[in-house]
């Protein structure tokens, strides 16, 4: 096998993920240390976050593959040995995955009612337009778990959206498929991550066409993506303990950021635990790296 350089291909900068441009079929994601609050990159790197996020993301892909097809092809590309000088542990933070034809929103299923969700409650006794029985207290589990799209923006905020206004951007088929898999993919996570004692509150997806055949992308069931929190602490009415980055959130909420940018950047004590909650996700469903 032969080294090749990454930086040999057309890429393209996410908030979190760089993409390379294999070829007209093929994309080779690399899952960085960056990181991402209220749609602002912070300055300060997460060590080893990318790995995390990649593994994580792996195992729910692995796993949730007869429910909804998905985009991986590998986690690693036999052909080549890559690599990339940003990068030392690279083989460990990358997927090859197959173009897909994305979608222009952010599929969001909620089980409990917290976040911005629990703002929209409070105020009107909705969320994303759909009516709620009075009484639900914060980080309440819902009746049934919940769709809840919003857009998705590649700078600013992305906002919440009703299913109606979901179906004006991408069209009622598309929008019937992609509730109805986020639905069926966050049933399965949800039951099989309470077995590991985590509580998925709730979990953000991007699905794209392959072929003509909705497939979800991006990642999957990470702490970047969905809010976890410890299910022998769970406590209604209150702000839970978390593995997310919701510890990240916390933090800037604290030091009263306007959430435009720049961001601040991230004192170390909140690096370390933020790593030690990831971690704690890893541990809990047995993924070793």
């Amino acid at each position: 096998m032969k080294k090749q350089s990454l930086r040999t291909f057309p890429a393209k900068t996410g908030k979190v993920r760089d993409l390379f441009e294999l070829d007209s079929k093929r994309l080779l994601v690399v899952a960085s240390d960056r990181i991402s609050a209220y749609d602002s990159i912070l300055p300060t790197l997460i060590p080893q976050k990318g790995v995390i996020l990649t593994q994580i993301s792996r195992y729910w892909f692995n796993l949730t593959s007869t429910i909804c097809p998905n985009h991986v092809i590998d986690s690693t590309d036999q052909q080549f040995i890559w690599h990339h000088d940003d990068y030392p542990d690279l083989k460990d933070r990358l997927m090859v995955v197959k173009r897909a034809e994305k979608l222009p929103i952010e599929a969001i299923v909620r089980g409990y009612i917290c976040g911005s969700a629990w703002k929209e409650y409070q105020q009107f006794g909705t969320i994303s337009g759909i009516k709620l029985q009075p009484g639900l207290k914060e980080a309440s589990k819902l009746p049934r778990p919940i769709f809840s799209p919003s857009t998705k923006a590649d700078t600013g905020h992305d906002e919440n959206i009703t299913f109606e206004e979901m179906v004006e951007i991408v069209g009622q088929t598309a929008a019937a498929e992609v509730r109805e898999a986020s639905l069926k993919l966050y049933d399965f996570a949800a039951q099989k991550a309470l077995q590991a004692g985590i509580i998925i509150a709730d979990s953000k997806f991007e699905f794209g066409y392959i072929d003509g055949k909705l497939c979800v992308i991006d990642e999957l069931f990470t702490p970047d993506s969905s809010r976890f929190w410890p299910a022998d602490l769970y406590r209604e009415g209150q702000s839970q303990h978390s593995f997310d980055k919701q510890y990240v959130r916390d933090y800037l909420d604290s030091i009263a950021w306007q959430r435009t940018p720049p961001a601040p950047a991230l004192p170390a004590h909140v690096v370390d635990e933020t790593l030690t909650k990831y971690h704690e996700m890893l541990n809990r469903l047995q993924i070793r790296i």
